[in-house]
């Protein structure tokens, strides 16, 4: 089984975040980065499917060189090999152009099964599998807490708000997967070792054949500005009054 996992370095959730002053892109370079969460989860599902079934698994990396460090990480983990796809001119790349290119990665690499976080903790916006699967014209099984695979025949616990639903689909096909699916094994010495001589592919847009002149975003941030610091609460004093007061603010706050 030829397995491929989408891995995305951003910005640590846990440290500030800011956006860039000169285009309004998120600040990376003086950023914390690591590999997305979501996509931890993925990595394991993708071994946990190489070591049932057999087969390869390949890191595919969007990013700038500085991504590197979190293709090392993902490798770690356990994959085979890694794919970086890296230029200048996907700086600031909405998720329309982000999949176009991602897709034409994917045709070279002829995965079976593409496994992916359901979203990423800097953008959030949850349709990079569904946009990679229309592109590659495969089925997807999406927000999965649970895969299984059966020759050539994979059936997902679809993740919903009042329980799940039972999905199947036959390869190749796209997976998207929440947190919920498995616990991520951590890195051992031996594989952080070991991720030091695992082979990565570096390509540009032009060894994909994609043409810079096509990827002009289709959104953009427009302005931003910082949270405004938090204004002083409303103390009451119990005077003998301090009912009356508390309803009234609540009345005028209209909680009540």
């Amino acid at each position: 089984m030829n397995i491929v996992v989408l891995v995305k370095q951003v910005p640590d959730s846990s440290s500030a975040r800011s956006l860039s002053a000169t285009d309004n892109t998120v600040e990376r370079a003086s950023a914390s980065n690591i590999v997305n969460e979501m996509d931890e989860y993925a990595i394991e599902e993708a071994l946990k499917l190489k070591e049932a079934h057999g087969g390869e698994v390949t890191v595919l990396t969007m990013g700038p060189p500085s991504a590197t460090e979190s293709i090392r990480k993902a490798l770690s983990m356990g994959p085979d090999r890694a794919v970086h796809v890296t230029d200048d001119a996907l700086h600031g790349s909405c998720a329309v152009m982000t999949s176009k290119v991602l897709a034409a990665a994917l045709s070279r690499l002829s995965a079976d099964v593409v496994l992916c976080g359901a979203e990423s903790t800097d953008g959030r916006v949850q349709v990079m599998p569904h946009m990679l699967a229309e592109r590659l014209g495969v089925a997807a099984l999406t927000g999965a807490r649970s895969l299984t695979a059966d020759g050539d025949r994979l059936t997902a616990q679809r993740q919903t708000d009042d329980g799940y639903e039972v999905v199947t689909a036959a390869t190749p096909v796209v997976v998207s997967v929440w947190d919920t699916i498995n616990e991520p094994r951590y890195p051992s010495f031996k594989g952080i070792m070991a991720a030091k001589k695992k082979p990565v592919e570096t390509l540009s847009l032009a060894d994909l054949g994609v043409d810079p002149a096509s990827l002009e975003a289709t959104s953009a941030v427009l302005g931003f500005a910082t949270r405004p610091p938090r204004a002083a609460g409303t103390r009451v004093t119990d005077d003998g009054e301090g009912g009356t007061q508390l309803v009234a603010y609540l009345a005028t706050e209209k909680f009540v």
